[in-house]
């Protein structure tokens, strides 16, 4: 089988890696961390005009044409750089969203607008009681003839505090933990009924907690049969966090490298000493080896096989995850004290790699997830 990109791809790659290479250095994403929403929206707008905000959609749909290896290589060269910017929450969470179950109607309206980077949106999923179990939902939903609306409460919605919509995970019908009965609704976030709680997570990014009283709502998709995309959805939404985590680790190991060759102890570089070769050796390898896992779960998460997909899914899930602890760990020893401080990246790659590990579901929950596929 050949792995190998096509043109197409390689300029897509080669795109991303020279924009984060010579406009989106550690100094400048430092500037955008503190600006009051987190990331710039001119550079948003850059990404727009570039093409990258359609690169996971149809053609039909105004997008790219790509999927999810496309939306990898961009999210690859993105985590290289720690880009800030809510490509993950608007892109690839809402943007398939809408995609995989939206009306034409929706699609013309909210997907062009995603593409042409006028519309922030994010999806509202994660209940304070519900774990990582997408069907655990307390939101519930009321029809009133044909207008709906929501009531309840949603947490650690990425880049909910600058969405201008939400699509939002509630309950038409069944039990608190059915999987029937879910369905997925359309609400402005600024709507009445609807309070955005802001704040920053560990790694400098922005999630909100977001609270709804009858909001009015638009349905997304068949009424009750939210789950299976949402489920679709996220597992999208793993493998382009787990290609943001490849580029970080990347990053760091290479970062790392270059250190060991100019850092001196007893006259000479300590990359010449033979245990810390080793230990570059064994951070080489658990980037090299996720990158395998990565382009599998990248190539079976458009299966038409549910058990197919989430058992790809969450395998890549577990490996890249344990690697990505390992690689960030080993930089930050290498690095000695000053791996922690705030003025060097390696901390910060750091605290991005150490929230992969639990976004989107624990390295337990995988296995137990894996392990359920039979």
């Amino acid at each position: 089988m050949d792995f190998s990109y096509s043109d197409e791809q390689k300029l897509i790659k080669e795109q991303v890696e020279k924009f984060v290479q010579n406009d989106y250095s550690f100094e400048t994403r430092n500037k955008i961390l503190e600006m009051d929403e987190g990331f710039d929206r001119s550079v948003w707008q850059q990404f727009a005009e570039l093409g990258w905000l359609g690169v996971p959609f149809s053609e039909e749909d105004g997008g790219f044409g790509g999927g999810a290896i496309e939306t990898s290589l961009v999210m690859e060269a993105f985590g290289n750089g720690m880009v800030l910017e809510p490509y993950l929450s608007t892109i690839v969470l809402s943007g398939n969203a809408l995609a995989f179950a939206g009306s034409s109607e929706q699609k013309a309206e909210l997907l062009a607008g995603i593409i042409g980077g006028e519309l922030l949106m994010s999806v509202a999923y994660a209940e304070a009681k519900s774990g990582y179990n997408l069907a655990n939902v307390g939101t519930s939903a009321t029809k009133a003839g044909d207008a709906y609306t929501v009531s309840g409460e949603k947490v650690v919605v990425l880049g909910g505090a600058s969405a201008d919509k939400l699509i939002v995970s509630a309950r038409t019908s069944g039990g608190n933990s059915d999987e029937d009965g879910i369905s997925l609704f359309v609400v402005d976030a600024k709507a009445a009924g609807v309070e955005v709680r802001g704040y920053k997570t560990m790694d400098g990014g922005r999630a909100a907690n977001i609270s709804f009283n009858d909001a009015p709502a638009e349905l997304l998709g068949e009424e009750g049969k939210g789950f299976a995309v949402l489920d679709r959805v996220i597992d999208y939404g793993i493998v382009a966090a787990s290609a943001q985590a490849l580029g970080e680790m990347n990053s760091s190991f290479q970062k790392t490298l270059a250190y060991m060759k100019t850092r001196e102890q007893f006259g000479k570089a300590i990359g010449s000493f033979q245990v810390i070769q080793h230990r570059m050796v064994d951070m080489f390898t658990h980037v090299e080896s996720s990158r395998s896992m990565l382009i599998m779960s990248s190539m079976k998460v458009a299966s038409s096989d549910a058990v197919e997909r989430k058992k790809a899914v969450s395998g890549a899930k577990v490996y890249i995850g344990d690697a990505a602890r390992a690689v960030a760990q080993d930089a930050v020893q290498l690095h000695g004290g000053i791996g922690m401080t705030e003025e060097l990246d390696i901390g910060h790659y750091f605290r991005r790699l150490t929230l992969f590990c639990g976004i989107f579901g624990s390295k337990g929950y995988h296995l137990r997830r894996f392990a359920d596929q039979g």
